[in-house]
């Protein structure tokens, strides 16, 4: 018999700071993500702030299988570094997305949030592959709220999104770096590191998104 596939699990995390110790907070963040990746299966993770008011951050992890990522959530190094930020970091709600990941599906992995939970509010139950998973208070006698993400769009569909944003992008850089003086006589592996530099960025927290919005009709049809 075949073996099953393991599909990686991503686990999205909101959590309440205290404003008056973001310090603190900040490096015990930074102290998660470090412990997350000497385990077995770790993808990646990060965190970053809603703003730079805001007591609301999200924390993001990924694992290659969902034993992986529960050798992770159940060892006693993550339960020492959640104990260590309870006076001042309060979870409020925790999602599990397996399936595809990226630009295409997270827009439409969007619901209400649950209400408030403490830190050691119980799991719900419930995983498969393009389900979330959230946790949250105990909830009523017809279970946890889970919501369904949609199937990512068609590869071709992907595709012709990303070169809709990056085709029009790189023309207008190539013609700006244009009138970088000499830069037509650099070596090509410099020419294309500054341009890849400099559109990364670019293509990441503002061509996508936008694109994105813009032709999400067309990518949730037929999917």
């Amino acid at each position: 018999m075949a073996e099953p596939v393991a599909h990686p699990v991503t686990v999205a995390i909101e959590r309440r700071i205290d404003p008056s110790r973001t310090a603190e907070a900040t490096s015990w963040m930074q102290a998660g993500t470090d412990l997350a990746a000497g385990f077995e299966g770790f993808l990646g993770s990060g965190w970053v702030r809603a703003g730079e008011g805001s007591d609301l951050w999200y924390m993001l992890y990924r694992f290659r299988d969902i034993p992986t990522l529960e050798g992770w959530e159940d060892s006693p190094q993550r339960g020492w570094w959640l104990d260590s930020g309870r006076a001042f970091a309060r979870e409020v709600k925790v999602e599990r997305r397996t399936g595809i990941e990226g630009w295409f599906d997270a827009p439409f992995a969007t619901g209400p949030t649950r209400p408030e939970a403490p830190l050691d509010a119980p799991a719900a139950s419930g995983e498969g592959v393009g389900n979330v998973e959230t946790r949250g208070p105990a909830a009523p006698a017809t279970g946890p709220i889970q919501q369904p993400i949609p199937a990512a769009p068609p590869r071709y569909k992907q595709a012709v999104t990303i070169w809709l944003g990056f085709f029009p992008t790189n023309l207008l850089a190539s013609w700006l770096l244009g009138y970088v003086p000499g830069f037509a006589e650099w070596p090509l592996i410099a020419r294309v590191l500054l341009s890849t530099v400099l559109l990364t960025p670019v293509m990441t927290y503002a061509v996508l998104p936008a694109v994105t919005r813009l032709l999400r009709p067309w990518l949730q049809r037929g999917r």
